[in-house]
């Protein structure tokens, strides 16, 4: 009988553990997902400049 209580402590405990590590895992997802939304890329064309050969932004 105690090894069924022991198995169904944890059980219970894994369980838990399991809902902890998806709960934080959705928060830092969130985060992770608001940073990025809040990060601005700039966008436009690309021009080559003739003298260095390098790739720019037109402005």
């Amino acid at each position: 009988m105690p090894q069924l209580i022991i198995a169904a402590l944890a059980g219970v405990a894994a369980a838990a553990a399991y809902r902890m590590y998806q709960t934080e895992s959705e928060r830092v997802s969130r985060t992770i997902r608001d940073a990025e939304d809040d990060t601005e890329t700039p966008q436009g064309t690309l021009v080559r400049d003739p003298e260095t050969g390098e790739y720019r932004l037109k402005q």
